[in-house]
């Protein structure tokens, strides 16, 4: 288990990400390389299967510590992408106190929760299974995601729940819960990701955020933020492609 990110993550290191969204283990290998300290593996909106996301998580090695997003709050989902062995998992969509009891309760073994046992690759396909069992419910990290403005209201009764990690805001999908999709620098969004911040610098807990580009990034970075996914595996190719057409466009013989 890619342990060193939990330990990273709880003591608010910073922690630079991005998001990747094409089933590529080759894209993976050459960001991990490349010095992102955690890969932000998508499963719920990159078309990506169970076996595809192993390979994945293989290909990046010791280099860059994967985290899963899976698609939904749900038992089946959540047990399924930890038996992948990732560093841990993002679940979106919290709303509410229960939402993330539920949460905890589906990710954590026995006594502290609900998840089932089954020989998978987290477990050294059997080999370690003792080990990771023992383990597990401490070294993986389990992160919510704020994404509705119902999440907002409710910050203070889910930072309440015990055995999650950290929170990390997804600023698009919170903006359209208030009715202004896309409009992440309207005012009403960003005071409700200062509360956020404000409600979890109260209780000690890491906070992240995505941001679409650098500029952004650093304003989020110059304001506490220690956790960022920065951009996605499409935005990064497809910029690049731009900047070199862009670039060369008119100079072809």
């Amino acid at each position: 288990m890619q342990n060193s990110f939990h330990e990273r993550l709880s003591s608010g290191e910073f922690l630079l990400g991005t998001i990747i969204s094409l089933g590529s283990p080759e894209v993976v290998e050459l960001l991990a390389a490349r010095g992102f300290d955690w890969l932000f593996i998508d499963m719920e909106h990159g078309a990506l299967d169970y076996s595809t996301a192993q390979r994945m998580i293989m290909a990046a090695g010791d280099q860059s510590a994967c985290v899963l997003r899976v698609p939904n709050n749900d038992e089946v989902w959540i047990k399924k992408a930890l038996d992948l062995g990732p560093a841990g998992i993002i679940i979106p969509q919290m709303r509410t106190k229960d939402d993330a009891e539920n949460a905890v309760r589906y990710s954590k073994f026995p006594p502290d929760g609900e998840r089932s046992v089954g020989i998978a690759r987290a477990h050294g396909y059997g080999m370690d299974f003792t080990d990771y069992i023992q383990r597990a419910n401490q070294e993986m990290s389990l992160i919510l995601q704020v994404e509705h403005i119902q999440a907002v209201e409710n910050i203070d009764s889910i930072l309440q729940v015990e055995g999650f990690d950290a929170l990390l805001v997804g600023p698009y999908d919170l903006s359209g819960s208030m009715g202004i999709i896309g409009q992440v620098d309207d005012p009403k969004v960003k005071n409700a990701i200062a509360k956020v911040q404000a409600r979890c610098q109260e209780a000690q807990i890491p906070l992240g955020i995505f941001a679409a580009n650098i500029e952004t990034a650093r304003v989020y970075i110059k304001s506490g933020f220690k956790l960022l996914a920065v951009g996605m595996d499409m935005m990064l190719l497809g910029g690049a492609a731009v900047e070199v057409v862009n670039a060369l466009r008119d100079k072809r013989g």
